[in-house]
C-alpha cells in the first residue's frame, strides 16, 4: 500500500489518497481517479506536460525504480535529470527528484507528488 499526497498552488491543499500495493496504475491515472489536476497532454512520456516533483517519505525503503527510455530522454531533454542521476536510479535504485506522473507507477511506499498546475511545470 502506499500514500500518495499530491499538492499545488493550485488545490486548496494536500490531498493523500492509498494507492493499492501491486497496483500498475501511473500517478497520472491515480490523479485523475480522485480528482487531482496534473495537467497532461499525451499520456505517453512525450510531450512532460505532466511533469512532477517527487518526494519519498522514507528515502531509505526506496523500492525498484524504474525510468522507461521516454522518460529519461525527455527528463535529460528538459535538464530535469543527468546521465549520473539515471544511473543511481538504475544500478543504486536511489529515486530521481522529477518524474512524469503518466511513466511514474508508485510502489509500496509513501510520496509526496508536487506540481505547479501549468504544463510542464513541477
Amino acid at each position: 500500500m502506499a500514500n500518495i499526497t499530491f499538492t499545488s498552488p493550485i488545490m486548496h491543499g494536500p490531498k493523500t489518497v492509498y494507492a493499492v500495493a501491486g497496483d500498475t496504475k501511473t500517478i497520472l491515472a491515480v490523479a485523475e481517479e480522485h480528482r487531482i489536476p496534473i495537467p497532461f497532454d499525451c499520456k505517453d512520456g512525450n510531450c512532460a506536460s505532466c511533469l512532477i516533483e517527487v518526494t519519498y517519505e522514507e528515502p531509505s525503503l526506496r523500492k525498484g525504480i524504474t525510468l522507461t527510455e521516454k522518460e529519461k530522454a525527455k527528463l535529460r531533454e528538459l535538464g530535469k535529470i543527468t546521465a549520473q542521476e539515471i544511473q543511481d536510479a538504475e544500478v543504486l535504485d536511489l529515486p530521481p527528484r522529477y518524474r512524469l506522473a503518466c511513466q511514474f507507477i508508485a510502489r509500496d511506499e509513501n510520496v509526496t507528488v508536487a506540481f505547479s498546475g501549468e504544463p510542464g511545470g513541477a
